[in-house]
């Protein structure tokens, strides 16, 4: 099997000897003509993989940042269609893989097909879908492997050995480890969460763990045991908040990148 760009963007970030940064940032966010400034920002500040949200209007996965986040953008029309166009017009301009994270429910509604006929053009690499279960995955990959775009996935403290063991052989690009049975952009003491989560999935997966929801600091990842501490960040709430404040993009991701 061909090794997915989002695997190989995560190796790249660790040959420069750093562990590799995954922003998350809300398309149309914090309006849709700025998001694509911020875009080019987040891609400029060292990014190795970049998470576009889909808004959707039932975000089960997300705190009430990016919740908020999601439906402002539906209130001024964003949609799939929006942002893969969006994409298509700037494609080679990121350096960044890019991987859009949503729901089930607008992907299915877009055509999978379409869908991936549609991604692959507008040079996206993967898909992040924490409500799709591996049972209901089959047809998401069928449409989706033939044009080399990656379905991530995702495990959490609940998840057992068994359990990724059944993943395994579908599992590409990194897997996204969920540091909490919970929403996105909580305060996590991830000492006591995530260092046996991560320990189950080291022994179970053969490509670079990520971990995401409530990452502000990357001394949080310091306090871990080293061998729970993941190959990347995944960035969400925090860096949101950031820019809803005003502020630049790269100013948080630098703490991060090291640019």
């Amino acid at each position: 099997m061909q090794k997915s760009p989002l695997q190989e963007a995560v190796e790249r970030a660790h040959a420069l000897g750093r562990r590799a940064v995954i922003p998350f940032i809300t398309a149309g966010f914090p309006d849709k003509e700025s998001f694509w400034t911020h875009l080019e920002r987040i891609d400029g500040a060292g990014a190795d993989i970049i998470e576009i949200g889909v808004p959707f209007s039932d975000p089960v996965a997300d705190g009430p940042l990016i919740e908020q986040a999601s439906r402002d953008a539906l209130a001024r029309g964003v949609s799939l269609k929006w942002i893969l166009d969006g994409l298509k017009a700037r494609k080679g301009r990121f350096f960044a893989k890019l991987a859009l994270m949503g729901y089930v429910n607008p992907f299915y509604q877009y055509g999978l097909e379409r869908l991936a006929l549609d991604a692959a053009e507008a040079g996206v690499s993967g898909f992040i879908v924490p409500d799709m279960p591996l049972e209901e995955s089959g047809i998401f990959r069928d449409a989706f492997d033939p044009h080399g775009l990656t379905l991530v996935t995702l495990v959490a403290p609940n998840t057992s050995v068994e359990r990724m063991r059944e993943y395994k052989p579908h599992t590409s690009g990194f897997v996204y480890v969920v540091s909490v049975l919970g929403t996105t952009g909580g305060k996590v003491d991830l000492t006591q969460s995530v260092t046996e989560t991560m320990r189950r999935a080291r022994a179970v997966f053969d490509v670079p763990l990520a971990l995401g929801f409530g990452l502000q600091t990357p001394d949080q990842l310091d306090a871990l045991p080293e061998d729970a501490r993941p190959d990347a960040a995944v960035l969400g709430s925090a860096l949101l908040r950031h820019i809803a404040e005003g502020k630049d993009a790269a100013e948080f991701l630098g703490k991060w990148t090291g640019k």
